[in-house]
């Protein structure tokens, strides 16, 4: 099974997903990519990775111009409404899961988004598997 992830900025929520699903999710191919990409991965979010051992230094941010495939699902993550939260057509199911955007916060925001996609993100993820 083949995930995109999608954002705005592609620098917290959506590169924690990738690296957490890639980790923990077996048969399961995560990448993740914002509409508007900061050009850089947020450093507690790659605290966090680490952490977990799910840190690659493939992960970057990047813009959903440069994801050229096809993907079984793609999960909007952005906490605004999700008709502000980029699309893409080359997947067969789209769905929304907003999660709040922890930057500019402290360290303790990551570890609970963290928790929180571990709980409900990857859950899904498994019963639509």
């Amino acid at each position: 099974m083949k995930v995109l992830i999608l954002c705005t900025g592609n620098s917290c929520r959506s590169i924690m997903a990738e690296g957490m699903i890639n980790k923990f999710l077996e048969g399961v191919e995560a990448k993740s990519a914002g509409s508007n990409p900061s050009g850089k991965v947020n450093e507690n979010a790659k605290k966090i990775l680490k952490e977990l051992n799910a840190w690659d230094d493939k992960y970057y941010s990047k813009s959903i111009d440069e994801i050229d495939e096809d993907f079984d699902l793609a999960i909007t993550v952005c906490d605004n409404a999700k008709e502000a939260c980029p699309t893409y057509p080359r997947a067969k199911k789209t769905i929304h899961m907003p999660f709040n955007d922890p930057d500019g916060k402290g360290y303790e925001e990551f570890v609970a988004l963290a928790k929180e996609m571990q709980d409900k993100l990857l859950t899904k993820i498994l019963l639509l598997k």
